[in-house]
């Protein structure tokens, strides 16, 4: 579907409502209920019984920062930050930890794809995520392996309680690179059934930086027309969702695909060439070098509940192909032009099946249980010119017991333990052409034996436990305490383990170490909430030790490939990271809304007596928010991102910035409908966990945004209008 035939679905859709309204007046009867106040919410809720630090995106929120990019999105919730690459691609990062450290999970299974590189972001549709629940801080008890430093769960809405035949059109535009987005959700719900599908695509082109050049590896680029090239790309997403309820059985079944294909900046991928730099006249063509990946994932729940026992069972299998595509180039002499796909530079193709099985029963009024398992199964295909990452197969499984014990509504204690075993199979890879390169230029026998193999045979095992104990206190109806204390641990990866290869998205050397331990360390955090008519509170400060925490290291040694300089090795070393979040929301002058959020991670590599690089700077929101009327709403904020001179060794310090944003939303009958402009003064700022942060590339510029939302509703059999 292509974005100029969303005038006919708009269309469509208008004469739909027409015709639904038109019946449900002529045909239905019309009832008024006085109206409910409720008291109580799902953010409260999961707030009250769990001892970690949760925050709820629901879909008012979802809607209210809606960016196009779920990860963006997120970023408003205090402790979460986004590592972008451009206006297209992004990766979370909570409480300073992020790549193969986040879990993100949807529909009960956890998110696969290539996750260790910063130069590509969620396979996920941003229009068909409908509630988000982020856990901050140590969630390896539930998650397992990957989810030591948290985790962001996706969940769908409950099924409408009527029959009926539902939809909704949304709409996006942004000015910095011309996004043009739209998406089309139909569903219906029948008896028992629940069925909804949707359709989604963006397209955008090059977008605009507030800078005339950026500097990269000491060189002075133009950006012309402040236009980086070949930055633009699509997305297009397809997803299909079905669910069946009867008495205490339920089952799920979801499938969908994401594509995305964007360019890289020529500058910054590679040895610059400031002749590929020059305005080709096309700000929305994609030209090499590039990158796309497609991924399919199908997914199920079988859940049974009776008298207070509930047995869930999740399967999931995921398949995600990434590749990157750059004009063959190479730097050995002997090494031919490759006869299928020339171009291809890097193909990358993961195959994930993934099952999980919970069970939890109420003992008594005082005790609820959880036990369970999960096992998954990956392997790992690679293609093309260049080598970064071998061939391999990974096999985890682990077992979990949880127990909540809560003696009256104050008091809640929780606890439990987890045990995870993890095999990992990686290939052998022997470069014949950087053999042959070091031959020819007399390198000692030696030296070529221990470099033409790129990645050794490895075949590891590993064995951890993980567990958690929490304490809920609810001093008063305004008062509640959080502490919470758990051992998390993270298999290494096989990019940690075996990767050897110029890695052009990070612009470096990097090469894994086989004898790397797993990642384990010790969190604690806790909470502090108040809340009262008119005034939310919460500050979560939060402390971690790692004993062995997996970092890339420079070397100092010159790396004998050609052109890639300094080896930057996977090593383990004792770390310490601590902060705090604090939120703040305050109604004043009954119109009025002051919200404060703001965040602070510290970060110390004890072995090195330096900071861990990728340390998101301290940053604050202040936002007041005018409502003068119940469905329009006029945002203003202010954020400060503090400078960041805390540093890795060969880090870059990044200056920080004051941005400013406003925003006004208005809900009608026919649509929800919401202006923004970020970063309004057009300020030139870096993003210091920024993929082109490396080659001074600055954040964008102004951006108006634009979104609207048209949902319908009709009725299609044996209900009733509610107004």
């Amino acid at each position: 579907m292509h974005i100029r035939y969303l005038l006919a679905v708009l269309i469509f859709v208008h004469v739909c409502r027409l015709q639904m309204q038109a019946q449900e007046t002529d045909t239905l009867k019309t009832q008024t209920l006085d109206e409910v106040v409720v008291t109580g919410s799902y953010r409260k809720s999961i707030d009250r019984n769990t001892s970690q630090s949760v925050a709820v995106a629901d879909k008012a929120f979802l809607t209210g920062h809606f960016t196009g990019n779920l990860v963006q999105t997120l970023e408003h919730i205090a402790g979460i930050r986004s590592m972008d690459i451009g206006t297209g691609f992004a990766k979370p990062m909570i409480r300073g930890l992020g790549f193969n450290r986040i879990v993100v999970a949807e529909n009960g299974i956890k998110q696969e794809g290539q996750q260790w590189g910063a130069d590509h972001g969620l396979e996920m549709d941003a229009f068909n995520v409908e509630r988000v629940v982020v856990c901050k801080g140590p969630s390896s008890l539930l998650y397992g392996s990957d989810a030591m430093g948290g985790a962001i769960e996706v969940l769908p809405l409950p099924a409408p309680l009527e029959n009926q035949l539902y939809g909704e059109v949304a709409l996006l535009g942004k000015s910095v690179n011309g996004t043009l987005g739209g998406s089309l959700m139909l569903g219906v719900k029948q008896s028992a059934w629940h069925v909804k599908a949707r359709f989604s695509e963006q397209h955008f082109g090059d977008y605009r930086i507030p800078a005339d050049t950026v500097v990269y590896l000491t060189q002075r680029m133009p950006i012309y027309g402040r236009k980086l090239k070949n930055t633009a790309g699509f997305e297009r997403d397809a997803s299909l969702f079905a669910e069946y309820r009867q008495g205490g059985y339920y089952a799920n079944y979801a499938i969908g695909n994401a594509f995305q294909k964007v360019g890289f900046f020529s500058g910054a991928h590679g040895i610059p060439d400031i002749s590929r730099l020059q305005d080709d006249g096309d700000s929305r063509n994609i030209d090499m070098p590039f990158s796309w990946v497609n991924h399919l994932k199908a997914t199920t729940r079988q859940q049974f509940t009776n008298n207070g026992l509930a047995i869930r069972w999740d399967l999931g299998f995921q398949h995600n192909r990434r590749e990157e595509w750059s004009l063959f180039h190479t730097h050995y002499a002997a090494q031919p032009v490759p006869a299928k796909d020339p171009d291809k530079e890097l193909a990358f193709s993961l195959s994930t099946v993934s099952s999980a099985m919970r069970a939890e029963w109420t003992a008594g009024a005082l005790w609820k249980h959880t036990t369970g398992w999960d096992v998954q199964y990956q392997r790992n295909g690679i293609a093309g010119y260049s080598f970064l990452l071998p061939e391999f197969e990974r096999f985890t499984a682990g077992g979990l017991w949880l127990s909540v014990f809560r003696p009256n509504e104050r008091l809640t204690v929780s606890g439990g333990l987890r045990y995870d075993f993890g095999t990992i199979n990686i290939a052998g890879y022997q470069d014949v052409y950087l053999e042959k390169y070091l031959r020819d230029r007399n390198y000692q026998e030696d030296v070529v034996e221990a470099h033409k193999w790129r990645s050794y045979p490895i075949d590891r095992k590993f064995g951890n436990v993980s567990g958690s104990l929490g304490v809920n206190l609810q001093l008063s109806d305004f008062y509640l305490i959080k502490i919470n204390i758990g051992r998390s641990f993270r298999l290494p990866g096989a990019n940690e383990l075996a990767s050897n290869g110029v890695h052009h998205g990070a612009f470096r050397h990097e090469q894994g170490d086989g004898s790397l331990r797993s990642e384990q360390g010790w969190q604690l955090d806790a909470g502090f909430v108040f809340e009262r008519e008119g005034i939310e509170l919460s500050f979560s400060p939060f402390f971690s030790w790692f004993e062995n925490y997996i970092y890339l290291r420079p070397t100092g040694e010159w790396s004998v490939l050609p052109h890639a300089g300094q080896i930057y090795r996977y090593s383990g070393a004792e770390a310490v990271f601590a902060g705090s979040e604090v939120e703040l929301s305050v109604d004043f002058l009954r119109n009025l809304t002051y919200r404060l959020s703001g965040e602070y991670v510290y970060t110390h590599n004890v072995d090195e007596h330096t900071p861990m690089a990728f340390s998101p700077p301290a940053s604050m929101r202040n936002a007041l928010v005018f409502k003068p009327l119940k469905d329009f709403r006029l945002t203003a904020e202010i954020q400060t991102v503090a400078d960041q001179n805390r540093v890795a060794r060969n880090e870059d310090r990044t200056r920080g910035a004051n941005l400013v944003h406003l925003s006004a939303s208005v809900h009608l009958s026919c649509a929800d409908i919401m202006l923004s402009v970020y970063n309004l003064l057009d300020t030139a700022y870096f993003n210091h966990l920024s993929f082109y942060r490396k080659a001074e590339i600055p954040e964008p510029g102004r951006n108006i945004q634009l979104s609207i939302k048209i949902p319908f509703v009709g009725c299609i059999s044996n209900c009733r209008k509610i107004k």
